[in-house]
């Protein structure tokens, strides 16, 4: 049985319980008299439950759309980035034909996610020109990447990690540049910094 086939139960029964209750309440006048703690007791465990298992089906829901709203994020990333439908962005190192002229020893960086929190180890790292490597663990459960942009193009992007490690190159040419994780609302609370190469 599903927390929302419970919550339902324990709804049910609430409703069914008042109008008993008040059935009775109006047929007798010495209702409830000693059985009063047992009523207040009864309808503490139905109204406790009901409020359990709505939250727990809240979030069953919201687990469940989670896929859909991750696809519908990538979506609208495409959308913006200018790329036909049905066409992915560059995954793991994909670069623009005018990064890959970048010409420099480059390097590799090191980046984190926060294991509880969204956000990253740091908010800005720096690198020589060239093919440029970030190299990334996620700690967490949740799902993030890590993306390369520059004036709002997106340059290269990870791919998409739980609990494991992964990297994205590209070749940089020397200014200023963005990381960020792509997975909606993340890079909006925090998740993204400055990329120097000089």
């Amino acid at each position: 049985m599903s927390n929302g086939d419970i919550f339902y139960v324990f709804g049910i029964a609430l409703a069914v319980s008042a109008v008993l209750i008040s059935l009775l309440g109006l047929r007798s006048e010495k209702f409830p008299g000693r059985a009063f703690p047992l009523v207040i007791l009864w309808f503490a465990i139905l109204v406790g439950g009901a409020t359990t298992f709505a939250v727990l089906h809240g979030k069953d829901e919201e687990k469940a759309k989670e896929p859909e709203l991750v696809k519908a994020g990538k979506e609208i990333e495409l959308e913006e980035s200018g790329a036909p439908r049905g066409v992915q962005p560059a995954q793991g190192g994909g670069q623009t034909p005018v990064q890959a002229k970048a010409k420099g020893p480059g390097g590799t960086l090191k980046l984190a996610a926060s294991p509880t929190q969204l956000a990253f180890d740091t908010k800005s790292l720096s690198s020589k020109p060239g093919k440029v490597t970030i190299d990334f663990s996620n700690p967490s459960m949740l799902e993030h990447d890590v993306a390369i942009e520059q004036n709002g193009k997106q340059i290269a992007i990870s791919k998409l990690i739980a609990n494991g490690k992964t990297s994205v190159s590209a070749n940089l040419a020397p200014g200023t540049y963005t990381f960020l994780c792509t997975v909606p609302g993340h890079a909006e609370a925090g998740m993204e910094g400055t990329l120097i190469i000089k």
